[in-house]
Parts: C-alpha cells; sequence; structure tokens
C-alpha cells in the first residue's frame, strides 16, 4: 500500500470515526404517556421528537413509550416519576396530576367551559402559569398544552338523556375529581387506568366511561364495546408536555429555547388534529353503529345543576384564587 492510499484511509477513518462519535453522543430522552399508539397523544408526541432533533441539530433526540410503559401501566404516577427526575418527559392530561397536584384539576371542572374559545383563553394565557408554576414546584417543567378535550359519557346499557339515567350504572373513571362528580349523578364510579378499560367494559366488569372523542373514543375503538354516547360536554381535560425540571436546568438558554419551541410547535399540531378529528367524529361513530344523542340546553342545564355539588368540592379543593383567575379569563373570550 502506498503512503497516499494509507494517509487517504486515514483520513477517511477519522472523519467516520467523527462522525459516529457525534452520533454516539446524542442524548436520547425518554417520554411517557399513557394512551395507545393511534391517539392524538402519541401523534403529537412522535411530532414532537421529530422537531426536537430537528431543532437541536441531532444533538437531543426523544423515544416514545406509549400506555404507560414506564410506570408499570399506571397513568398517574407518570408526573410523579418526571418530577423526581426518573422519567424525562411525559405527555399527560390535567387529570391524571390531579393525586399530585390537586389545583389541576380546575381545567376540568363540571361545566366550567362553553367552547374552545374558553379553553384556549385558560390553557394558552396567563392563567395557566399559575398552574405550571406549581407544576415547576412539583419539578416538572410544563413545555406546552395540548389538549384532550371534552368528554363525553358512553354505556352499554341505556341512553343518558338525563340525570336519573345515570342512577345505577357502573362507570369507569380516571380520576378522585370524577368519582364525586359520578357520585352526584347517582352513579358508581370505579377508578381504573386506561390499559385495563377497553377489557373492563367488554366484560361488562364497567358499563360505562366517559372521554373526548377525538383524542380516545374514536382511536381507542371504543365504539366496538359501547352502544350509546352522549355528547354533553361535561368537562374538559388539556393535556401537557413537561419535561423534568431537573433536565430541563441542565441545558443552556438557547437548548431550552430550542426545545420548548418544539414542544410548542408539537402540541399546537397535536390540538389541531385533535379538534379535526372531534369535530368530524359523531357522524363517525353513528356510521360504526353508536347511538348518539345530543342533549338540549334545558337537559344540560338538569346536568350542569346536578353537578354543582362537584363543582363546589373541587374549586374548595383548587382554590379560591385560581378559579376566579379561570373564571375571568373565560369572561374576556371572544
Amino acid at each position: 500500500m502506498t503512503f497516499a492510499k494509507l494517509g487517504a484511509l486515514t483520513v477517511a477513518s477519522i472523519v467516520a470515526g467523527g462522525l459516529m462519535s457525534g452520533a454516539a453522543f446524542a442524548e436520547t430522552l425518554r417520554l411517557s404517556h399513557n394512551t395507545g399508539d393511534t391517539t392524538t397523544w402519541h401523534k403529537g408526541a412522535e411530532r414532537f421528537v421529530e422537531l426536537l432533533s430537528e431543532k437541536t441539530g441531532g444533538e437531543i433526540d426523544a423515544r416514545v413509550f406509549p400506555n404507560a410503559q414506564l410506570s408499570g401501566g399506571d397513568q398517574m404516577r407518570q408526573a410523579e416519576m418526571v418530577g423526581r427526575g426518573a422519567l424525562d418527559l411525559v405527555v399527560t392530561s390535567a387529570i391524571n396530576v390531579t393525586p399530585l397536584v390537586p389545583e389541576m384539576a380546575v381545567f376540568s371542572l363540571p361545566y366550567l367551559y362553553a367552547d374552545y374559545a374558553q379553553v384556549d383563553a385558560t390553557t394558552q394565557g396567563p392563567a395557566a402559569d399559575m398552574l405550571e408554576d406549581i407544576l415547576r414546584d412539583k419539578g416538572i417543567e410544563v413545555l406546552a398544552w395540548g389538549e384532550n378535550g371534552f368528554r363525553e359519557v358512553t354505556n352499554s346499557v341505556r341512553p343518558i338523556k338525563s340525570p336519573d339515567d345515570m342512577k345505577g350504572l357502573n362507570m369507569r373513571v380516571a380520576g378522585p375529581m370524577y368519582i364525586d362528580v359520578m357520585n352526584a349523578l347517582g352513579a358508581n364510579p370505579q377508578q381504573m387506568q386506561w390499559g385495563e378499560t377497553l377489557t373492563a367494559l367488554q366484560q361488562g366488569v364497567v358499563d360505562g366511561q366517559e372521554n373526548p372523542i377525538g383524542a380516545v373514543i374514536i382511536p381507542q375503538q371504543v365504539y366496538e364495546v359501547q352502544d350509546h354516547l352522549t355528547a354533553w360536554h361535561y368537562s374538559y381535560d388539556p393535556i401537557f408536555l413537561g419535561i423534568s425540571k431537573a433536565k430541563w436546568d441542565s441545558y443552556d438558554a438557547d437548548t431550552q429555547e430550542q426545545i420548548r419551541a418544539a414542544a410548542e410547535e408539537a402540541m399546537s399540531y397535536q390540538r389541531e388534529i385533535t379538534r379535526q378529528s372531534t369535530e368530524e367524529g359523531i357522524a363517525f361513530l353513528r356510521d360504526m353503529g353508536m347511538e348518539v344523542y345530543e342533549p338540549t340546553e334545558a337537559e344540560l342545564a338538569a346536568f350542569r345543576e346536578a353537578t354543582q355539588p362537584a363543582f363546589d368540592q373541587w374549586s374548595e379543593k383548587v382554590g379560591p384564587e385560581i378559579v376566579a383567575a379561570f373564571k375571568d379569563a373565560i369572561a374576556t373570550a371572544q
């Protein structure tokens, strides 16, 4: 082998080694969420992974773990694990975090919101800053807010047209606030992990559940195990993309800006596809054989009155200052 050839090989080896070294040093974060890989939660998480790599020039990557795999299937533990640094990132809903931060229930108080404009006035405005401060104290930096959506009720026993129709139904619920709401309606709430719910519905362990159409009911094919849906819009549930504060604090300001920009763009996309799926959802569910009922204003007023005790109870737990800030933001929504 000539000296020239040896020199060329040496240069090529150095370049290749440098590239491999750069790839080897790329940081890979773990992102957990608790729904399946067909949901808008997952699609938003995947979009974040793409944008994160793009905006950091490949220096930071992430891997998405659906179905709460990293928390043993326990959707309520994810945020706590991020808070203590056992997980890097989480996409989770506000109601899933209430065991750790009861104030997060403010988003989901029954019949707090009438429309998306009111929702956006809180999640995309100063009112949400109050919750972000509390979460930061728990070790979680909120990067951006997404959407689970307005929660609708399904069951396989009878149409739900009035509070009386809820009496005696065994209802799967996600968190403690919904236990009190269902008790106010005369139902029998059973808190259950989402990963267990479809099987429980199929086997008749529970009669029904409540979840958003676009984010959960359609992509998780709830219509295959439930006969009736009532679009009562009784509670709203945002999601957020959060990062361990310890991990967040380890980055410089430029990197933090790149990460947050990726998160905000990804969650904007996630809200958009969730709302589009929800808008098309009623017709789709009817096509799939579900009996869908849309209550009148008078019927909604009856549900609102029946759930008022739960609203008042959880307003106290959330705190008057936070509830007032949310009501003020809602009042100014256009």
